[in-house]
């Protein structure tokens, strides 16, 4: 019988958040603690926020005998035995043997995924794709990440490393990435690529750039939130920006959707706060450099439902089923 609840647990650089998540799920009960400098200290940390979910006068009553496992959400490459991170890009980890590390700690099974897939498969199962049986997720934050989810079945890749969509390379000879190659989508497209061009902007003195500096301060203390809200409330320069990410992004889900031709494309990720802004001009590239979009029925692109606990709540599914 498949346990009813599951704990997923999302290891970010700055912080590790957990929850105890129901077979509909909602997250019954949360924590979370700052991300260990020490990245040898991180899986005991994961193993006592899980055991804080689990002690019975957090879960009510639900005991520990209904948890069907530990979900992990990692950034970056995790092995196809969903138990090693084989390189994060954030955290000191070559090779390591999370699911062993923590599963020596707590009394229940672990597994560990990428933290893109798993917050696709909880917006498979619970958010933007509960209507479909084939999703891309798209995550626009200080990179670009991605999830695939076809036929009902998440897809991991041959070797557990598929759906590294950030690192398509879109611009030849482009912009020099953090994983060594240049022109890679998440140059720009991402929050990261946001904010370097409204630097450039400012730097120039861009007769526009003026609400936005006098928000910052100085050009090294923008941020994507600042570009957002400037742009929400109508400044010229601001929107521009998010139209010209909207724009990149749309051109990169149109390759994508050439190869896996989703139903359904989902945005989240911090920048995809910005709504319509970002969207519009995303669907208006998206379509415009789909191939043959007159002859082909064309994915509907969404909002992201789940915003920050999708990969909780995806992780905690995933080990719940054992998917």
């Amino acid at each position: 019988m498949t346990a009813d609840h599951g704990v997923g647990v999302d290891i970010g650089g700055t912080k590790i958040a957990a929850g105890l998540v129901s077979e509909k799920g909602q997250i019954v009960h949360a924590v979370q603690e700052s991300t260990p400098e020490d990245a040898d200290l991180i899986a005991p940390a994961v193993a006592e926020l899980v055991n804080r979910l689990l002690a019975s006068d957090t879960t009510g009553p639900v005991g520990a005998d209904r948890v069907g496992g530990i979900g992990i959400g990692a950034a970056g490459f995790v092995d196809a035995d969903r138990a090693t991170v084989r390189f994060a890009p954030n955290i000191d980890w070559v090779d390591e043997p999370l699911a062993a590390n923590v599963g020596r700690l707590v009394d229940l099974p672990v597994v560990v995924e990428n933290d893109a897939n798993a917050a696709a498969w909880g917006e498979y199962r619970f958010g933007a794709g509960e209507d479909t049986d084939d999703l891309l997720l798209v995550t626009v934050g200080t990179g670009v990440g991605g999830g695939i989810v076809h036929r009902g079945t998440l897809f991991r890749g041959g070797f557990g490393a598929a759906a590294e969509i950030g690192h398509m390379r879109v611009v030849p000879g482009g912009r020099l990435c953090g994983c060594g190659q240049h022109g890679c989508f998440e140059q720009y497209a991402s929050g990261r690529a946001l904010v370097a061009d409204a630097r450039q902007r400012v730097e120039a003195d861009d007769p526009q750039a003026s609400p936005l500096l006098e928000v910052a301060g100085d050009a090294d203390s923008i941020t994507g939130p600042m570009v957002t809200d400037l742009a929400q409330q109508g400044d010229p320069m601001c929107v521009d920006l998010l139209h010209d990410a909207g724009r990149w992004l749309g051109e990169g889900i149109a390759t994508l959707a050439a190869v896996l031709d989703p139903s359904v494309i989902a945005i989240g990720g911090g920048v995809a706060d910005a709504g319509d802004l970002l969207l519009d001009p995303a669907r208006a590239a998206f379509e415009e450099h789909l191939t043959a979009h007159d002859h082909r029925k064309v994915a509907e692109v969404r909002l992201a439902a789940l915003g920050n606990e999708a990969g909780i709540i995806g992780a905690a599914d995933l080990a719940r089923l054992d998917h």
